[in-house]
């Protein structure tokens, strides 16, 4: 999972786009964990967030936080005079066609593995910064928990995955700003604990859950699909992955719905926003392809796979087009993030604006009765692959971007 990106002239454009548009990148002062990879090029640099998995069934998280260019906002993370470089709510909800005050009366779960202690003041400032509803634990808006539900007995924390906790969280808040938020967080990644933590949020009433990481797929797939995966009339979001063409679990479960990455720039046509697949270099971007364990939904019509094919829908992800965070536990205030960590969570809110996913639903197969409601991603591409769609963008269904990005609710309805 090492990353090793190109500096290509694509790549330099995309930065410029966003770099015109006040979206300088800030640099960090947290080291890479142990087993990430830092990524430099002519462009913004990137490093992984979360060590690199050294063994079977133990999970990474899928967040790139930049470390290449400097903030411009006040010591104290909140700025009168200066806006937080990268993507804010505002960006996000134009570029997606979304409402400004999402997600009333839902409650969405972010799965995460380990503690991060600075989770509900660092979420204050995001939310303060861009003028958003307070959700505290004192209002009953935010809620963290490890995975048996405890809110005491939380395990131990970890400067990585407090990275992505933060993303994941100012995601949600920027998308779906008045929904409530619990951070139900795995005791380590493994995927039995960080599947325990999931049921632990259907079980606390989440209907939208997000899940940021994964790992190599297994013949245990299928078992861990039913036993943690499978909730009727739950919106279970998964992200595909960073490393390019190739599946991840578990966005390859049949049960989630498993969401791509694109590049986001601002655009002079009737959208305002240009999207394509992001791929940094042949190792980095988009996950996507053929699952070799899960069996395909019926909803999935694609011919070149006979299992299930990621992904299904996608967002921003690119870092180098990569959206507002704010984390002190590991950093330093204000970042910028990519990955399709940023995607997962995105969708997640998404399916929160739209409401409520009827009982017994399998909100994974909404999106396929409205693919005309979504913003379909037609250029770029992660590899050379046979069939093509598999890791290049084409005209409806393609493997990096599904169907497509959020254009409204009406996709991500039942």
């Amino acid at each position: 999972m090492s990353a090793s990106p190109l500096a290509t002239p694509s790549r330099r454009i995309a930065w410029s786009v966003v770099a015109s548009a006040a979206l300088a990148v800030s640099g960090l002062a947290a080291a890479a964990p142990a087993g990430a990879a830092a990524a430099t090029h002519a462009g913004p640099s990137w490093t992984r967030s979360c060590a690199t998995p050294t063994r079977a069934g133990v999970m990474a998280c899928n967040a790139l936080r930049v470390t290449s260019v400097k903030e411009h906002v006040s010591a104290d993370g909140v700025s009168k005079d200066a806006t937080p470089s990268g993507f804010g709510p505002s960006d996000l909800r134009s570029a997606y066609n979304l409402p400004a005050n999402g997600g009333a009366g839902q409650t969405v779960a972010i799965v995460d593995a380990y503690d991060d202690p600075n989770a509900a003041s660092d979420l204050a400032t995001y939310r303060s910064q861009y003028g958003l509803p307070a959700c505290t634990t004192s209002n009953g808006c935010f809620e963290k928990v490890s995975q048996t539900g405890s809110t005491t007995s939380l395990p131990s924390a970890d400067s990585g995955w407090a990275g992505e906790i933060s993303l994941d969280l100012d995601m949600v808040s920027a998308v779906a700003p008045n929904a409530h938020i619990i951070l139900v967080e795995a005791k380590s990644a493994t995927t039995a604990n960080l599947g325990t933590a999931v049921n632990e949020a259907v079980k606390l009433g989440a209907k939208f859950v997000s899940n940021s990481y994964g790992g190599s797929e297994s013949s245990s797939d299928s078992s861990y699909d039913t036993k943690y995966y499978d909730h009727p009339g739950v919106a279970v979001t998964a992200s595909s992955g960073d490393d390019g063409y190739g599946v991840e679990y578990p966005a390859a479960s049949k049960y989630v719905t498993a969401v791509g990455g694109t590049s986001l720039a601002k655009a002079s046509n009737s959208r305002g926003w240009s999207e394509s697949v992001w791929s940094t270099s042949s190792t980095e971007g988009a996950g996507s392809g053929c699952s070799k364990d899960d069996a395909k939904p019926t909803w999935q019509k694609d011919t070149g796979c006979s299992k299930r094919t990621v992904a299904d829908v996608s967002a921003v992800a690119d870092p180098a087009t990569g959206v507002a965070v704010y984390q002190t536990y590991g950093a330093s205030g204000w970042s910028v993030y990519g990955g399709t960590s940023v995607a997962s969570p995105i969708i997640a809110a998404v399916y929160a604006d739209a409401g409520t996913p009827s009982s017994g639903s399998t909100p994974a197969s909404f999106p396929y009765a409205h693919t005309s409601s979504l913003n379909d991603v037609t250029s770029g591409k992660t590899a050379s692959c046979s069939p093509a769609y598999l890791c290049t963008a084409e005209t409806g269904y393609d493997g990096p971007t599904g169907l497509g990005t959020p254009n409204g609710l009406t996709a991500f309805t039942g």
